[in-house]
């Protein structure tokens, strides 16, 4: 049996493994990257990439690949149709969605099929020498001690492979095997319905839909699914699509899938299916999300109904959050407590998420359902329906998800990170920071340092005072130095501190008594 080291060892090759692996890689940890499938799937899951998803690409510098992968055409508009009882009704809104929050970040949004990422983040990381690629082999068992991690993998043939590790990450999946090793149970609701994930292909479709504005997704709300949809998804513009929905709990894939398709649409259409799957309408997320050198990331610490694409996305801020922490510990200026802000931070943030937006949207929409019937009271609702705020705008501004009161953050004394929130511009500690214009005409976040990084607007010689201690503590630290008032007054201080995620830290208009002292914190020391 072979035995390799490395310092970090990522089990699942998805977009979250892949993620993490190219973070790690382009900052040189050596890391052993370990997927079960050598080929590509073709099931166009994992759609939509938010702004915050972007701008992680942007920072690891395939932002522009993973936009020339695009399947749709450049200028197609990503967001959504909801519509009453089929595609037919005269109920129907196109209300604008994440687009209301875009200010805020550095990037737009994007969609496309998870394959066309996985496919463009697996070619990025073949470039990092630091990076072992170890295709067609699984994860079999996982043992740790004090110093480390110890992996045995097989091979497509049964051969066996020891990996030796300072760390492991778990990216591997809603039944993960790593989780299962280290015992981390997961609670959460269960819908108890049986959903159908249906990929077809129709140009039928394509062409009916014509009379909506151009949009991405197509939702239809029936009284009798209770706040469950009936979901349409382009796959591309002309004929592909993917579906999901309840079906009965016997339904098997001799179930008619097209007299489905047909009811939720409002007609008939010809079609041609190229994939037909199951999955249990459950939230489930992890107790944790670390034991010991073991941590677990993506589905592997949460999974959910595919609703608002959640998924994917909060699998990549996992990546986003713990690949920096992990690679500054290795390299010794950060503390081993650091590590332990990756399931504080990211843990309740997804709980929100799960609980309150995805599970509350559900109940919410059962009882709108419910309460309003144009069979019962016509007027009351039409009245109701014009002023739907259920879905959209509403809803992206109140998700803005933060780390106020990690250990690792200097803010004010009792907060709690969480999914809920307010999107601003002003800095504010635990918070993503928003993109601002500097005086030479670039946005703030083409300018930040690799790690941390102070902002400094016309704060005189307050921010001298910080190289001096980050040099004696060994921490990265870039000084943005900056003339922009603009940018001061939207952020509403002199100093901002933010660490390598791209989140703030700390703000201020004069450097802290102890410098050193703030520098600790934040770096788990």
């Amino acid at each position: 049996m072979s035995i390799t080291t490395t310092q970090v060892a990522i089990v699942g090759g998805g977009p979250v493994g892949l993620s993490l692996a190219l973070d790690l890689g382009q900052r040189g940890i050596k890391c052993a990257l370990i997927e079960r499938r050598g080929e590509m799937h073709n099931i166009p899951k994992g759609q939509n990439l938010t702004a915050r998803t972007m701008e992680h690409f942007q920072f690891w510098g395939v932002e522009k690949d993973v936009r020339a992968a695009r399947v749709m055409p450049k200028d197609f508009p990503i967001g959504e149709v909801l519509a009453y009882r089929d595609l037919t009704t005269d109920w129907w809104q196109a209300s604008p969605e994440r687009e209301q929050v875009l200010s805020f970040y550095s990037q737009t949004n994007e969609r496309m099929p998870q394959y066309q990422v996985e496919t463009v983040l697996r070619k990025a990381i073949a470039k990092l020498p630091s990076v072992e690629i170890i295709y067609d082999w699984s994860a079999a068992s996982l043992k740790q001690h004090e110093g480390g991690v110890e992996l045995v993998l097989e091979g497509p043939q049964g051969e066996a492979r020891t990996i030796l590790a300072d760390y492991c990450v778990g990216a591997d999946g809603g039944r993960s095997m790593v989780r299962e090793a280290v015992g981390i149970t997961r609670s959460g609701t269960d819908f108890g319905a049986k959903m159908a994930l249906l990929v077809f292909r129709s140009k039928e479709l394509h062409e009916r839909l014509q009379r909506f504005p151009k949009r991405s997704t197509y939702t239809v709300l029936k009284p009798e699914l209770n706040g469950y949809w009936q979901f349409f998804g382009r796959v591309d513009v002309g004929e592909g699509w993917f579906f999901h929905a309840p079906v009965p709990n016997d339904a098997d894939k001799d179930f008619n899938f097209a007299k489905l398709l047909h009811e939720a649409a409002g007609f008939e259409f010809a079609c041609e299916f190229d994939h037909i799957g199951f999955w249990d309408c459950r939230i489930a997320i992890a107790e944790r999300y670390q034991v010991g050198r073991v941590f677990i990331a993506g589905d592997a610490a949460h999974t959910h109904p595919p609703y608002g694409g959640f998924g994917l996305n909060n699998g990549v801020e996992d990546a986003a959050n713990l690949g920096w922490k992990l690679a500054a510990v290795l390299k010794g200026w950060a503390g081993a407590k650091l590590l332990e802000t990756y399931s504080q931070e990211r843990q309740p943030v997804f709980r929100d998420i799960g609980e309150d937006f995805i599970a509350g949207w559900i109940r919410e929409e059962g009882e709108w359902l419910q309460r309003y019937n144009p069979d019962r009271n016509l007027e009351e609702f039409e009245a109701a329906w014009k002023n739907l705020k259920m879905r959209g705008g509403s809803r992206g501004m109140t998700y803005e998800p933060h780390y106020e009161g990690s250990p690792a953050v200097a803010g004010p004394t009792g907060g709690k990170p969480s999914a809920h929130g307010q999107h601003m511009f002003k800095a504010r500690a635990g918070h993503h920071l928003t993109p601002q214009t500097l005086a030479d005409g670039r946005s703030n976040f083409d300018a930040l340092g690799s790690e941390f990084t102070l902002l400094a607007f016309g704060a005189g010689d307050a921010a001298d005072r910080f190289p001096a201690s980050a040099k004696q503590l060994g921490i990265p630290l870039t000084i943005l130095r900056d003339g922009n008032q603009a940018a001061r007054d939207a952020y509403e201080a002199d100093l901002v501190l933010v660490r390598p995620d791209q989140y703030v830290v700390w703000t201020g208009d004069t450097a802290p008594h102890d410098v050193a002292e703030l520098l600790r914190k934040v770096t788990g020391r």
